[in-house]
């Protein structure tokens, strides 16, 4: 028997000396694993003689049953010590003050431009880009601007140096000229919005030197003003996100339309807020009207066989006119508190499915 006292020391030792849950398990194995030590003791009582195996397994057993309290004892302490450590680590004490919240957030620009891209993205309209440095011809004389309109003037755009050549680019009035572009390098029919920068020479509660538009273009042989009454009130509908609207086209006179319209919505201000759809006010909210047959053929489209429609908006305006920013310039004056107020979560897109705003 003291063979078998020898090994329950020499196991207990090994158990006592495990330092952490996988090396108590090799011991378990090793002592009591199917190729075990004392599993090896009990394989051994079939060759013994029936009176000498009665003993010999009693013995062997009482070190297996003393060897499994050892090690069951052995990993409630490492399990222990293991939690009490993680606990250690991981402890947050409550009494000190939180992490301190982001600072900043979508600007209110940035989030009305998602919002306009998705409604006309499920209309089915591409987006297309295009440079913010134009030449006159992408700028002017392709739209159809006389040679003295007043836009050409330095009191409202802003030129550059002329080159060698005597050339001055421009930094774009508009989003039109990617329009141009897209007609040049493409084939009809067109379904495609622009949104992006402008510049003007122009600052003051509802106007700043730099600001965003986004445009949009029609062209196949059928459209007509009728198409684009619907486009517009559909989109009015899903940005204001009301089913009551109602519109009308007001005359007014665009270079690279004809005829060309001002689109206003029925509204009313209630205690100074805007609520589209209902009341006696009405609010200009874009310019529109059929794509002039000289800006067609300056793009190489036949007139008599294509038309189309186009119109343009302010982005920061209706973002303005949304959410209550009271002041254009306040959009651009990097200030963090009042994106704090106005700004959005980076983490809620605006789509079809979870909603706009």
């Amino acid at each position: 028997m003291t063979v078998y006292a020898e090994l329950q020391s020499e196991i207990a030792a090994e158990i006592t000396a495990a330092t952490d849950l996988a090396a108590l398990d090799a011991v378990r194995v090793s002592a009591l694993g199917k190729t075990g030590r004392i599993s090896g003791l009990l394989k051994t009582l079939g060759a013994l003689p029936p009176e000498e195996r009665k003993t010999t397994g009693a013995a062997i057993n009482a070190v297996r049953d003393v060897i499994q309290s050892a090690l069951d004892d052995r990993k409630a302490t490492l399990e222990a010590a293991h939690l009490a450590e993680r606990l250690a680590r991981e402890h947050i004490d409550l009494s000190l003050p939180s992490a301190p919240r982001p600072k900043g957030g979508v600007h209110p620009t940035l989030q009305v431009m998602d919002e306009m891209i998705a409604i006309f993205a499920d209309m089915g309209f591409e987006v297309a880009e295009g440079p913010d440095i134009e030449d006159d011809f992408h700028n002017f004389t392709a739209l159809n601007f006389p040679e003295k309109h007043p836009a050409r003037e330095m009191h409202d755009t802003f030129f550059f140096n002329p080159d060698e050549n005597g050339v001055r680019k421009l930094l774009r009035t508009h989003t039109s000229p990617v329009q141009i572009r897209s007609m040049i390098s493409g084939k009809p029919p067109f379904r495609l919005i622009v949104p992006g920068r402008v510049f003007r020479c122009d600052s003051d509660q509802t106007h700043t030197p730099m600001f965003h538009q986004i445009e949009g273009l029609v062209i196949d042989k059928t459209a007509h003003m009728g198409h684009l009454k619907w486009v517009l009130e559909t989109f009015i509908s899903r940005f204001f996100e009301t089913n009551d609207v109602t519109t009308q086209f007001r005359p007014h006179h665009f270079p690279f339309t004809e005829p060309s319209a001002e689109l206003d919505v029925r509204c009313s201000w209630e205690k100074g807020e805007l609520k589209v759809g209902s009341g006696n006010s009405w609010l200009e909210v874009l310019g529109c009207g059929m794509v002039h047959p000289n800006v067609l053929r300056a793009c190489g489209i036949d007139p008599d066989e294509y038309q189309g429609f186009a119109w343009g908006m302010g982005v920061d305006r209706l973002a303005m006119l949304k959410y209550g920013v009271p002041d254009l310039r306040d959009m651009f004056a990097a200030d963090t508190r009042w994106l704090g107020h106005y700004g959005f979560s980076g983490f809620s897109a605006p789509n079809s499915g979870s909603g706009l705003s």
